[in-house]
C-alpha cells in the first residue's frame, strides 16, 4: 500500500495520512496513500478518476486554481472531495471547510499525479516525502483553531499545501522545510498563487524560528519521538501545537496547549506521519525493525485518543470498538474482550482501518495473515471488488507503491471463523500498511485477533 495503500481501495485515503516530513519536518501522512504507477483504481473513486485522467488529457498543466470559478471541473472535484471526505468524516468548523474548498490541491501535487488531487490520499511530492490527504490537512486544521491574528509556525512544508489552507484562517504562516529542493518548490508555488502572508524557511523545524516567535499556533507535519523543547519555548504561554508523537509506525496525534510554562498534552487520534528528520531523527531512541515486523493491539483491547479508537490503528471510518459481552452476553469474544466492528448502509463508502510497519523484502518473503471474522449480509460497493478483505499495500524507500495483495474478499453472512494467508513481499518493499474493513462494501464486517508472521526468502 502506499501512502497507504491503494487497490482495493482498502480505503486508502489517507489517510492520512502520511505526510512528507523532514526534519524540518516536511508534509509527511497519511495516512499513507499513492500511487507509484498509473492505475485505474476501484470505486468510489473509478469515476472520479477517469473524469480527471480525461481532464488532465485536455489540460496537462491546469490554470492557477485561483482563477477557476466554482463550476470548473477541477472546482466541482474539489468540492465533492470537500462534501464526501471532509464534511462527510466529521469536520465541522465553517472556515476550515471553506479553506478547503478554496485551496487548489492539484497546483501542490506533482503534475503526473494532479488526476489523484482530488482523492483523500496522500501522493508523493519527490525527495520521498509526500502530500497529506486533505481529511488529514482539514482535521489538524481544526483542531489547531486557527483565529485572523495567529501567527502560526509549521514544521514540515512539503509541498506547501498545509501552509495554504492555513493563508486565509491566520494572519501570518511561518513555515520550515528541511529538503531545500521541496522547500524552494513550494516557495515558489506559494508566491505564484500569491499566498502573500506564507514565509518559507528552508532549515531543520527541530529549532523553530525563533526571530518569529512567540507563536500562537504551532502545527508539525511530522512526527519526533519527543515534542522538541526549542518548540515549546516558541509558542506563546496560552497557544496550542498541534503534533504528531511517537514511534515510527505508531503514533498519537496530540494537542498541547502551553500553561504556566509547560504542555498539558490531550491525546486526538492514532495517526501515522513520517518522522521528523535532522536533530529530532537523530536522537530517537526506537527504530522500526523490518526483520520483526508485527501488528500493534490486533485484539482491540486498548483504545487511545478522544474519540476512542484502537491504539495502533488509525483513519478509521464507519467503525467501533465492541465489548464482546455487549454483542454476546456472559461470554467473549473470539479473542479477549472486544472486536472491530465495521457497519456501511451507504454503497462505496469507505469503511476501514490501517496499520503501518516496517518490512525488509529482500528478507522475507512472504507474510502470514490471521484473523477471526465475521460477517452479516455482506454486498459488494458500486463495483464487484468493494468487499471487505485483508489487505497489504507495499512501498518503497520513496513511498511509492510496489504491490498490493489480499486475504479475502468476503461476503454474505457467516459466522466467526479463522482465516489464515500467505501474501508474497516484493523484494523491494520497505514499508507496509494493511487495511481492514468493509471498504465500500455495505452490511457489517467483524474482526478480531488481527496477526501477522514473516517467512523469510
Amino acid at each position: 500500500m502506499t501512502d497507504h495503500a491503494e487497490g482495493k481501495r482498502p480505503g486508502l485515503s489517507g489517510d492520512e495520512s502520511l505526510r512528507s516530513a523532514g526534519a524540518g519536518g516536511s508534509p509527511a501522512k497519511h495516512e499513507v496513500e499513492c500511487y507509484s504507477t498509473f492505475r485505474l483504481p476501484p470505486s468510489p473513486f473509478r469515476l472520479l478518476f477517469a473524469f480527471c485522467f480525461l481532464l488532465s488529457a485536455f489540460c496537462l498543466v491546469p490554470p492557477p486554481a485561483i482563477a477557476q470559478t466554482r463550476t470548473s471541473p477541477l472546482a466541482e472535484a474539489r468540492n465533492r472531495m470537500v462534501e464526501e471526505e471532509i464534511v462527510g468524516a466529521g469536520i465541522k468548523n465553517a472556515r476550515v471547510i471553506q479553506a478547503m474548498r478554496d485551496t487548489p490541491r492539484h497546483e501542490f501535487v506533482l503534475p503526473q499525479y494532479r488526476q489523484q488531487a482530488y482523492f483523500d490520499m496522500s501522493l508523493p511530492i519527490g525527495d520521498k516525502q509526500t502530500i497529506s490527504g486533505p481529511f488529514v490537512v482539514a482535521y489538524m486544521t481544526e483542531q489547531l483553531d486557527p483565529q485572523p491574528e495567529d501567527s502560526v509556525l509549521e514544521i514540515g512544508t512539503g509541498s506547501g499545501y498545509q501552509a495554504a489552507v492555513l493563508s486565509p484562517l491566520v494572519k501570518d504562516v511561518y513555515t520550515i522545510e528541511i529538503v531545500e529542493t521541496l522547500g524552494k518548490r513550494a516557495e515558489q508555488t506559494l508566491g505564484r498563487l500569491k499566498y502573500k502572508n506564507v514565509h518559507v524557511k528552508i532549515g531543520d523545524g527541530y529549532q523553530g524560528w525563533p526571530e518569529h516567535s512567540p507563536f500562537d499556533k504551532i502545527i508539525v507535519t511530522c512526527s519526533p519521538e519527543k515534542v522538541p523543547k526549542p518548540l515549546v519555548d516558541q509558542l506563546k504561554e496560552g497557544g496550542k501545537m498541534i503534533v504528531p508523537v511517537g514511534e515510527r509506525f505508531e503514533q498519537i496525534l496530540y494537542r498541547f496547549t502551553k500553561k504556566d510554562g509547560k504542555l498539558v498534552a490531550e491525546p486526538l487520534r492514532p495517526t501515522l506521519f513520517v518522522p521528523m528528520t535532522g536533530t529530532a531523527e537523530a536522537g530517537r531512541e526506537v527504530q522500526p525493525d523490518p526483520l520483526h515486523p508485527h501488528m500493534v493491539n490486533g485484539s482491540f483491547e486498548e483504545q487511545a485518543g478522544t474519540d476512542g479508537e484502537p491504539r495502533g490503528w488509525y483513519y478509521c471510518r464507519q467503525m467501533k470498538v465492541v465489548p464482546s459481552d455487549e454483542a454476546f452476553p456472559g461470554r467473549n469474544g473470539p479473542e479477549g474482550k472486544s472486536y472491530l466492528s465495521f457497519t456501511n448502509d451507504v454503497p462505496g463508502r469507505m469503511s476501514r482501518a490501517l496499520q503501518g510497519f516496517a518490512v525488509d523484502g529482500k528478507k522475507i518473503g512472504q507474510i502470514e495473515v490471521s484473523a477471526a471474522i465475521r460477517g452479516r449480509s455482506i454486498v459488494p460497493g458500486p463495483s464487484a471488488d468493494e468487499l471487505p478483505q485483508i489487505s497489504l499495500t507495499f512501498y518503497d524507500d520513496n513511498w511509492a507503491i510496489i504491490g498490493r495483495t489480499f486475504a479475502g474478499p468476503y461476503r454474505g453472512t457467516f459466522d466467526w471463523r479463522r482465516e489464515t494467508e500467505r501474501l508474497r513481499v516484493p523484494p523491494n518493499a520497505s514499508k507496509c500498511i494493511m487495511h481492514i474493513g468493509l471498504l465500500g462494501a455495505t452490511g457489517e464486517f467483524d474482526i478480531d485477533d488481527v496477526s501477522i508472521r514473516t517467512i523469510s526468502r
